[in-house]
């Protein structure tokens, strides 16, 4: 556990809703988002005259927060009470990170930025669904250099039907390349997710095998250039790891504003209303836009806690298994820790169903990245 406190701040608006995203965001309400910031920012009120702590940890996600105007996203931003060394990370569309942009950002209290990048290659980005050039990494790197971020992250999505190992290559070397290369990067595995409609076309799904040497190739690639592997899909340079995901890690405490937003308080977790237009209108009328939640036995809680430590490098304890003998091709075992080594975070599925706590209902899979 941590003694850290997170705030989780969900902005659902997009210009166009990418062929993979499954996620909780709408391309056609943007009439909204000024009365969604007021609503969040009341939700935020309420929270703090009900004791929330200052925080230490605050993100912005989507969505596409940047497709707020940068004011109303620091209206929200001065709403939350933060410690003096408090994260504050906000998602940005590449398109969107004018140098204007950024710098309002910071001057609101942002100090690290996030930037779905996916791919610096033409074919990728469009079989993504991906609006941005292929030259803007080049452009996120100077604004966010010229807005004064120190610390600031690159999202990339591996496993397109589109990419060749070689794009894979070209793409990590293009930002290794950079002036300012991203000190965290974040790669994760293309999934084909039902309802979407990436997921309803098959001749479009990942291949596993390709995506496992895609992601082997990004380990070599990121851990040859010094960035130190912290979970499945993140690779930062010292010092500059995302102190919010450690918080997800570390089974911490966190509130989630805004619709879809969940949150987790002492063991019990809770989530808004999904819908903008149900979480404004809630809000609106002074009722609580809290859409269910669940208590998590004390059995439950353990397992998360060793099934999320071992998808990052700090790992779970030998005592965490009763056998090591059928997953000792996946791991590396030091100081009595189980780590996964490269070929296990591919597999971490097949690791995490045989902790200790694990029960029959836990699914075992593959290309968990």
């Amino acid at each position: 556990m941590t003694s850290d406190f997170g705030v989780y701040v969900h902005v659902p608006f997009c210009a166009r809703r990418c062929d993979y995203c499954a996620f909780a965001t709408y391309d056609d309400r943007d009439e909204l988002m000024t009365t969604y910031v007021d609503a969040v920012v009341e939700e935020i009120r309420l929270a703090v005259l009900e004791g929330m702590p200052a925080v230490t940890s605050v993100f912005f996600g989507g969505g596409t927060p940047s497709r707020l105007p940068a004011e109303d996203l620091v209206r929200m931003v001065d709403a939350i009470p933060r410690t003096n060394d408090a994260e504050v990370t906000v998602e940005c569309n590449p398109e969107d990170a004018s140098v204007e942009r950024l710098a309002t950002y910071r001057r609101g209290g942002v100090n690290r930025m996030s930037f779905g990048v996916q791919s610096t290659q033409p074919a990728v980005l469009a079989d993504l669904g991906r609006r941005h050039g292929t030259g803007a990494h080049h452009a996120v790197a100077h604004a966010v250099s010229e807005a004064g971020f120190e610390t600031w992250n690159m999202d990339l999505i591996i496993g397109s039907r589109a990419e060749s190992l070689a794009d894979v290559a070209a793409t990590i070397n293009d930002l290794l390349k950079l002036p300012t290369p991203p000190p965290h990067l974040s790669v994760y595995a293309l999934t084909a997710e039902a309802g979407t409609p990436l997921g309803q076309d098959p001749q479009r799904h990942p291949d596993e095998d390709a995506t496992a040497d895609a992601y082997e190739l990004v380990a070599t690639l990121l851990e040859g250039a010094g960035y130190a592997w912290e979970e499945i899909s993140n690779w930062a340079k010292p010092g500059h790891e995302c102190r919010h995901n450690h918080l997800y890690w570390n089974q911490g405490d966190y509130r989630g504003f805004g619709s879809a937003a969940h949150s987790h308080l002492d063991g019990v977790r809770f989530w808004n209303v999904r819908t903008p237009d149900r979480y404004v209108a809630l809000v609106a009328d002074g009722r609580s836009p809290r859409g269910g939640e669940e208590s998590l036995d004390a059995a439950t809680r353990e397992f998360e806690r060793d099934s999320l430590a071992l998808r990052t490098r700090v790992g779970v304890p030998l005592e965490a298994f009763d056998s090591l003998t059928e997953i000792a091709h996946l791991i590396d075992v030091r100081d009595g820790r189980v780590t996964l080594n490269t070929p296990g975070r591919l597999l971490a599925n097949q690791v995490i169903v045989r902790l200790r706590t694990a029960d029959e209902e836990t699914s075992s899979g593959s290309l968990d990245a």
